[in-house]
């Protein structure tokens, strides 16, 4: 018999399988969405293989990238350090489950922070949230479909809506606006060259107070 894989067991084996891999394509929305930003300090939350790390940076943003495997915080340090951007990355391990990177941030990005284990989702956005510098974003991008390389291809899988994350976090609207809550349709590829029209579900939260 043996054990079940923790949640930093499973992603550590994931990101291993791919350890030889480039950093990957950045997110599209994140790319849309920071593309009108002026560079500050961004998060990545649950950075993967790093493409969304690696354009920031490239974009002048000062980038915290934070993943629960250890595989993928150093792949994205190794891939800063080839491309001689390593002064705006800083790469730390997190199982956001038990703890969250410290300081405060301009762009905080989530894209597709999703996970098969027990993860108070909610918890960790509304963390993020309130680590956002005034005027700054936070960008929440999930699944609204399932792709045909998803891992996830329960049919049962409950997509939630961005007004229902909206709601979840539960921000007070005097010092957080929802900029943008929306599904907008994509076509996407795959790792193995698979194309499909893929929904994102995407929210943009903006901090406007000037408190703690």
């Amino acid at each position: 018999m043996t054990d079940a894989p923790t949640a930093e067991s499973f992603w550590e084996q994931h990101h291993r399988a791919g350890r030889d891999a480039g950093p990957g394509h950045p997110n599209p929305v994140l790319t849309q969405t920071a593309g009108t930003l002026p560079p500050g300090d961004a998060l990545d939350l649950g950075c993967g293989a790093g493409g969304d790390t690696i354009w920031l940076a490239r974009h002048g943003w000062q980038v915290t990238a934070v993943d629960i495997s250890n595989a993928a915080v150093e792949r994205v340090r190794a891939h800063s350090r080839q491309l001689g951007i390593d002064h705006l990355v800083n790469g730390e391990q997190h199982d956001l489950a038990r703890s969250f990177p410290d300081g405060q941030f301009d762009l905080i990005s989530a894209q597709y922070l999703h996970t098969p284990f027990a993860l108070d989702r909610a918890r960790v956005l509304r963390t993020a949230a309130h680590a956002l510098r005034p005027g700054g974003h936070l960008l929440i991008v999930d699944h609204g479909s399932t792709a045909p390389w998803s891992w996830n291809k329960d049919p049962d899988t409950r997509h939630p809506s961005p007004g229902a994350t909206a709601a979840e976090l539960a921000l007070d609207p005097t010092r957080w606006s929802v900029v943008r809550a929306d599904t907008p349709h994509r076509r996407a590829t795959g790792p193995g060259g698979q194309r499909a029209t893929v929904t994102d579900n995407v929210l943009l939260v903006r901090r406007h107070d000037r408190t703690s």
